[in-house]
């Protein structure tokens, strides 16, 4: 199958090899809501390699790059990327779904990477490793005629679809939090997530900010907690074990608020305010210890990651044309007191696979298609999509 790049992908190749053209001259012909994300996002904005895609004729085979499966969040991404393309496998469109996964190894990714491409994938989903290591492999899934999307972690490559969140605002945001409820002073501890993943140099760039603007808002330490319980949990506790000094609140980046809330009272320490996003376990956590959990963060949820990669995804087969090479999800708001409405009774303090279900589309269908040149409906219905407690 060949592939003819068009003076839009030289473009965009050109703009990866000097500077990203200004977000302001290519969000033009987005409306306010979509324009707005963009504001201070670490990514590199480009045209979109893909301006004059021609897709495989049906049935496609769907290919998913995974870069890392040790955490719930990631399993469950990747959970509900299979109930998505079953669906399509269900209707004829979609001959077989192959997952790979190199589990924190970039080399490894690589070469599962290019054993998608010789085995004649349709299109490469995945969430990357690095943000520039797996740039060569994307650029020969290019050149093979493979478009190769990203989710929740961006790459350089001029030659990839991120389907992506404005880190650095969420980021921001949570440390801005901490310093409206702290009155602007006070110790923080930075538990981050996988040191060298991509979006978590936004996230602390976003953080620091804030912390800029407040000299009595302080971080007493920052560890990394690669986004998974017991390393969270186990990096906590050193913490509170060698500072005496109290810590008045935890700026993480993941989904293991239960887990950080749980060391505090294991410690004998007053509860901290916490952000994140919110988790099953936490939210019953949060049930049967109103006193010991405190929030205020975001759902940054592996359900509707999922789902907004594999709407753009199947776009980019149905022939829809994405204008821009990172296309930015807004992350809903989770205020700590409204934790009410998103706990649902099958959520525990053990519910660590349990994902609450934002009650409305992150990222509506209209608003989608403002991202694409020909947009037109691929019958995606959020109103479909399970709930959390629903049987899977």
């Amino acid at each position: 199958m060949s592939y003819i790049r068009t003076s839009i992908a030289a473009l965009a190749a050109a703009a990866f090899a000097t500077t990203a053209l200004a977000a302001d001259d290519l969000t033009g012909s987005l409306p306010d809501e979509l324009k707005a994300l963009y504001e201070n996002a670490a990514q590199g904005l480009m045209p979109s390699a893909y301006d004059d895609f021609t897709p495989p004729a049906k049935p496609w085979k769907w290919c998913h790059s995974e870069s890392y499966q040790g955490n719930p969040w990631r399993v469950s991404v990747t959970e509900e990327m299979h109930r998505l393309v079953d669906g399509l496998i269900a209707s004829g469109d979609v001959t077989s779904f192959e997952i790979s996964d190199s589990n924190g190894d970039v080399s490894q990714q690589i070469n599962q990477i290019r054993a998608f491409i010789e085995s004649g994938c349709s299109i490469i989903t995945g969430i990357p490793g690095s943000s520039t290591g797996v740039n060569d492999a994307i650029k020969a899934a290019y050149d093979a005629g493979i478009p190769f999307i990203t989710a929740s972690a961006y790459v350089t490559s001029p030659y990839a679809i991120n389907v992506d969140s404005n880190f650095w605002r969420w980021g921001n945001e949570m440390m801005a939090a901490i310093a409206d409820k702290l009155d602007g002073k006070g110790n923080v501890l930075m538990v981050e997530g996988i040191a060298g993943a991509p979006i978590v140099p936004m996230q602390r760039d976003g953080a620091e900010t804030v912390l800029a603007k407040y000299p009595d808002l302080k971080v007493a330490r920052s560890v990394n907690g690669n986004w998974t319980a017991n390393v969270t949990k186990t990096v906590v506790l050193q913490t509170l074990a060698t500072n005496p000094a109290p810590l008045n609140a935890v700026w993480t980046t993941g989904s293991e608020s239960r887990v950080v809330a749980e060391s505090f009272a294991e410690a004998g320490r007053p509860a901290p305010l916490i952000t994140g996003s919110i988790t099953g376990d936490a939210l019953g956590y949060w049930k049967e210890n109103p006193d010991k959990y405190r929030f205020e963060g975001n759902a940054v949820l592996p359900g509707w990651t999922a789902q907004t990669l594999f709407r753009v995804g199947l776009r980019m087969l149905e022939g829809q044309k994405p204008k821009l090479n990172v296309l930015l999800i807004p992350i809903p708001t989770v205020k700590g007191d409204n934790l009410a409405s998103w706990y649902e009774p099958c959520m525990t303090p053990d519910s660590v696979s349990v994902f609450p279900v934002p009650p409305t589309d992150p990222m509506p269908v209209d608003m989608m298609g403002a991202y694409f040149k020909n947009p037109a409906s691929i019958g995606f219905d959020y109103a479909a999509v399970p709930g959390a407690c629903d049987p899977q």
